[in-house]
């Protein structure tokens, strides 16, 4: 899948990136014409105050409303804003990993382009940063939206999301997160994984903090969330736990789940032996002979599955020149 379609070298995975500063913050936008340059003036506004460099980086996620001509706008006057554009709109995640990309900050802070979130909080997540915190995530404690329809039902899935991925937060869904770049470094988003970067910090050893954070009704627009994106979370969700137990041992899983199937049909047919010489019931009159041959095909697919998976995975970290650990620091070995 294309992450960043942009006006420039969008043929490179990785865009050169501008001189450091010390903060990036990233903005994704799809339709949100009314409420860029409000948007923008109270970020300016909030970045102004800061005694740090930094860079606006907004993403148009292939917006068919005049965002991206007020962004320009904007960008005319303001040359800390940066802009990316889409060629079309690929989805919130794409934005986010689009922005990370471009991004040169020491540290990143992304945040939505609707106004719920306060720019106001920023400075607050850079200063749990500046205390040694990896990632600083928000946590909208006093929401402003449907009660049922968002509330409940995000507090539900924060609820199970936590349970799955063992990392305990109230509020995955918040998009204003402040990040050190290296955690950020080797990450690469897809589906809905946006909202999981700080499972993912968490199982790489990062100190993650969550605080409340202010939270706004929305004033321009209609919201671009719906009910249908529960599943696509939670589906992603369990591709994001099985990369993090299973990437290295994918046999642990497909020959987990094989083994299992082949015991199954061993079991079904000592039981078509005894109903044979101890009930009298031939075996032709029920339905195991079915089933044993049915479990017994899917074990051995599932092995070889398992198999196979395990030669991609060898074949992947070797082409890659990737490592299936991550080195935080080393000390006395010297350069290499």
């Amino acid at each position: 899948m294309t992450l960043a379609e942009d006006h420039g070298s969008a043929a490179t995975n990785r865009p050169a990136r501008a001189p450091a500063c010390d903060l990036s913050v990233i903005v994704p936008v799809y339709n949100e014409e009314e409420s860029v340059p409000h948007l923008a003036a109270k970020l300016f506004d909030s970045l102004d105050r800061l005694d740090r460099t930094f860079e606006l980086i907004c993403v148009d996620d292939g917006s068919t409303d005049g965002s991206l001509q007020a962004l320009r706008d904007i960008a005319a006057s303001r040359p800390q804003l940066k802009v990316v554009s889409f060629r079309r709109n690929c989805g919130q995640t794409a934005a986010m990993m689009a922005g990370i990309d471009h991004a040169s900050g020491d540290v990143i802070v992304t945040i939505d382009a609707d106004l719920q979130n306060d720019p106001d909080d920023i400075p607050l997540l850079l200063a749990k940063i500046d205390e040694g915190y990896d990632v600083v995530s928000g946590w909208r404690k006093d929401r402003q939206d449907a009660a049922i329809r968002r509330n409940f039902v995000s507090r539900v899935a924060n609820r199970l999301i936590s349970w799955i991925s063992g990392v305990a937060l109230h509020d995955y869904g918040c998009t204003l997160k402040a990040y050190r770049r290296e955690v950020l470094q080797d990450v690469r988003l897809y589906g809905e994984m946006h909202r999981f970067i700080p499972i993912y910090a968490t199982w790489m050893g990062a100190r993650v903090y969550e605080m409340p954070v202010r939270h706004h009704a929305r004033k321009y627009g209609k919201s671009k969330y719906g009910l249908g994106r529960i599943g696509k979370v939670i589906l992603d969700l369990l591709v994001v736990k099985f990369l993090d137990s299973y990437l290295v041992k994918p046999i642990y899983v497909f020959g987990g789940f094989g083994l299992l199937s082949l015991a199954i049909s061993i079991l079904i047919c000592l039981l078509m032996i005894w109903l044979k010489f101890v009930e009298g019931v031939y075996m032709i009159q029920t339905p195991l002979p079915i089933m044993a041959a049915m479990t017994f095909l899917v074990g051995v697919l599932s092995v070889l599955m398992g198999i196979l998976a395990e030669m991609m995975v060898r074949t992947y970290f070797e082409s890659s020149g990737r490592r299936s650990y991550s080195v935080r620091e080393t000390v006395n070995f010297g350069s290499h």
